[in-house]
């Protein structure tokens, strides 16, 4: 069983691990391919999986075994990779060796080789509404991007939008639902457009602006457009942003590694929850799908308002 293993993968990752494929009828690609999951999924999985075979291949590990794997966690954690990718390699791992040991190829060698504990909280701040203020104060709306970008930060913030959706989000995807504007958006591991955000008049006159200013598109065409030469007209990546938000915090005096465009959406769940709406209510504006996660911001927000520190100072000083 183990020298198949060697013959099927080891060697033909000497010969295509250089080009990030594996041609042919390989183990790898009839792994992918029993795969139930969607295509930005699959891709995950092969680079994951690639990341443990080039570990095997440069430590000249012919017939893999349960050490190995730990082995392979142990690396990744001494390169400081993040707990969070170190997860997702090893959830990649774990399930490729649970298809060759039900396949009869290779045994299961990654069977329950635990991940890093991986903090539950949020490692990045929010904003105040008035900071969110002088942001949006600051950015020059004088042309078509600055409006672009002024819409697209008053959208994020007021919707909770992470950079993925403001990404896939299409013209078309604005509509009215019951007279009040909304925009239907793609979340995160989503292929649908089901769920959908309210539009504040703000913004929905901030959106338009952008849109007049941009002329005659088709409906389908990307709601944020890119205005660089090379890819004029075309959607704005998840980068560019990530870039829009992180340059319009820094103009208005806010520089912190700890302050990202996802901190526009603590700030709006945040907000959210302290203007009194309902944990379930926030879930369902934040699209959480474990009402969890929508706890940690509460907690968070009753350790802010706690006045512990105070209390103990003045019986000291």
């Amino acid at each position: 069983m183990e020298k198949a293993l060697v013959s099927v993968v080891t060697q033909k990752v000497s010969s295509d691990i250089d080009v990030l494929g594996f041609s042919g009828d390989t183990l790898l690609n009839n792994f992918l391919d029993f795969l139930d999951v969607s295509s930005k999924t699959v891709l995950t999985y092969k680079r994951s999986i690639r990341q443990v075979l080039i570990f095997f291949k440069e430590n000249n590990i012919v017939t893999p075994k349960r050490q190995d794997v730990i082995n392979f966690k142990r690396a990744l954690e001494q390169k400081g990779l993040k707990p969070s990718t170190i997860h997702l390699y090893l959830v990649a791992t774990r399930r490729f060796f649970q298809w060759t040991e039900q396949n009869s190829i290779y045994p299961n060698i990654a069977e329950n080789i635990k991940a890093p504990k991986q903090d539950a909280g949020h490692k990045k701040d929010y904003f105040a509404g008035e900071q969110i203020k002088r942001i949006l104060a600051n950015v020059d709306r004088s042309d078509i991007e600055g409006l672009r970008n002024y819409a697209l930060l008053a959208l994020m913030t007021t919707g909770g939008l992470r950079t993925i959706e403001v990404s896939r989000a299409n013209i078309e995807d604005l509509q009215t639902v019951g007279g009040v504007p909304v925009l239907y958006i793609q979340g995160k591991g989503r292929s649908d457009k089901k769920d959908f955000i309210k539009i504040a008049p703000e913004v929905q006159t901030a959106i338009q602006a952008y849109l007049t200013a941009r002329g005659k598109v088709a409906s389908d065409a990307p709601l944020f457009a890119s205005q660089s030469k090379r890819n004029r007209g075309q959607r704005v990546t998840t980068r560019t942003v990530s870039g829009i938000c992180k340059e319009a915090m820094r103009l208005s005096g806010f520089n912190s590694n700890r302050l990202t465009a996802h901190s526009l959406r603590h700030t709006a769940v945040t907000l959210a929850l302290m203007s009194g709406q309902t944990l379930e209510e926030v879930q369902h504006f934040a699209r959480h799908r474990n009402i969890s996660t929508t706890q940690i911001y509460a907690h968070n927000l009753d350790r802010m308002n706690s006045q512990c520190e105070a209390s103990i100072a003045r019986a000291i000083f």
